[in-house]
């Protein structure tokens, strides 16, 4: 894993990330040599294909982001993976031909842009053949032994047995002081051997600290110190969870770490960075969907008659705690919330109207929340604004809840992303420790990249209810 702007992403995806990048880069050039070979053309006839490679390449870049092809935790079976490479070039197709319509000069010669979509179609194509092949997962993965075999080290089994692609192999489990084991048996490390020599004679690239009680057993600080000396990463549980799960888990969390761990700073520079952004992308994206907004505000008329409200306004819980009025397209039927009870919107929710459900899957609803943007309500990426009367309960009983109300809420953002859609108090939990997350590594490079996939989410409709 790496990390950059302090959010990780996985090594073997950022170089094929580069060389998808390089096949991007190069497709105009080999699309206008494929056209000189196939149309008789000279070679190199085409005036100035600089301008039009660098707009080919940042807008299939920014397709294939949003797509998900480099996401670690894809689905990588092959009919879905050519789906998802087919929708990349559709979508940036459809990103770059206003550009060289409206603005002719960038491309004199455009039926270079078919070569060019050609060439990197099988360029991609290529890549993620001999990326698939050459690389061995397995063997990339890095060798972890875990110091703790109790409820924290069964934590990690449980982690690394759930998820389908994670970057590292858990080589051993060592029990520290009295604590029961709790995982697996063929896992536990039983050696006497210095906590170094293990490591070196097993190939040990990182060592998690985990023991139940720090207190109750003896840490092995000076083994511990040998082993970082002889170039073995040492890590404790919650930093190793926020790199692999991009999560902060509340349940191992401590104050103390909260205070001297990096992270956790907006403020000066970087609001009035963000609140910009946030300006400049509703602006931008009110002018784009104005006539999709103008055409849900009708469907809702056409459902429920021309007496029926439009939009649906509810309060909700933001920045410092302060309570501002949220606006959506109403989803629901008028009546949803009769007496007055907050209530969670449950799979196949029967009082979704069929418009409503349109709207939803494809995030339509939304959209309203622009102006709670503009208004400085809102950022565009965020956790999302909860009800009061949720706010108060889940504070009370769910430790660090009220961390997430220290930055402005989001239309868009990394719980939603990464956990499916919330509907009770075991979600709530979940999706807090991701929205920790969030608070803690925010960066504009962040914002951008939960954009992207947020693009993703949209196309594919994941998580809508």
């Amino acid at each position: 894993m790496i990390r950059l702007f302090r959010h990780y992403i996985s090594g073997a995806y950022l170089v094929l990330f580069l060389l998808e990048f390089a096949v991007f880069g190069a497709a105009f050039f080999v699309g206008d040599a494929l056209r000189g070979q196939i149309r008789g053309i000279p070679w190199g006839s085409a005036e100035n294909l600089y301008g039009p490679a660098v707009i080919y390449t940042l807008a299939m870049w920014t397709s294939a982001t949003g797509i998900g092809l480099y996401r670690r935790t894809q689905n990588t079976g092959s009919v879905l993976l050519l789906l998802r490479i087919v929708a990349t070039f559709l979508v940036g197709t459809a990103l770059m031909i206003p550009v060289f319509y409206l603005f002719p000069a960038f491309l004199r010669e455009r039926n270079v842009l078919s070569y060019a979509l050609l060439s990197g179609f099988f360029g991609v194509l290529l890549c993620r053949f001999l990326f698939f092949k050459l690389v061995d997962r397995q063997a990339i993965k890095r060798r972890v032994m875990v110091l703790g075999a109790g409820y924290r080290g069964h934590m990690i089994q449980d982690f690394e047995n759930r998820m389908p692609d994670v970057s590292f192999k858990v080589i051993g489990f060592l029990p520290m002081g009295d604590e029961p084991v709790r995982v697996t048996h063929d896992k536990v490390i039983d050696t006497r051997l210095l906590l170094n020599e293990y490591a070196i004679s097993h190939d040990i690239d990182e060592i998690v600290v985990a023991p139940d009680d720090r207190r109750g057993g003896k840490m092995a600080v000076d083994e511990m110190l040998d082993c970082k000396m002889a170039g073995v990463h040492v890590v404790d549980l919650l930093s190793f969870f926020e790199r692999e799960a991009g999560a902060i888990r509340v349940d191992c969390l401590h104050p103390s770490w909260l205070i001297f761990s990096d992270g956790f700073r907006i403020s000066g520079g970087r609001s009035v960075v963000k609140r910009l952004f946030d300006v400049v992308i509703s602006l931008i994206l009110c002018a784009l969907v104005w006539p999709l907004m103008l055409l849900a505000a009708i469907a809702i008329k056409l459902e429920d008659g021309l007496q029926a409200p439009v939009l649906y306004r509810q309060l909700r819980v933001g920045l410092n705690w302060k309570v501002f009025v949220l606006v959506k397209f109403r989803s629901m039927q008028p009546d949803a919330e009769r007496d007055g009870k907050a209530l969670w919107t449950a799979t196949n929710d029967h009082r979704i109207t069929f418009v409503g459900r349109v709207l939803r899957k494809f995030r339509i609803d939304e959209l309203p929340q622009l102006f709670n943007v503009l208004r400085g309500d809102m950022s565009f990426v965020g956790p999302r604004p909860e009800r009061p009367e949720f706010v108060e309960k889940f504070s009370e009983s769910i430790p660090y809840y009220s961390e997430r109300h220290r930055v402005k809420p989001g239309i868009t953002g990394w719980a939603q992303l990464s956990y499916p859609y919330g509907a009770n108090y075991m979600d709530t939990v979940e999706k807090l420790q991701y929205d920790l997350y969030y608070v803690k590594n925010y960066s504009l490079f962040l914002d951008l990249l939960i954009m992207l996939q947020t693009l993703e989410v949209v196309l594919w409709g994941r998580g809508a209810r």
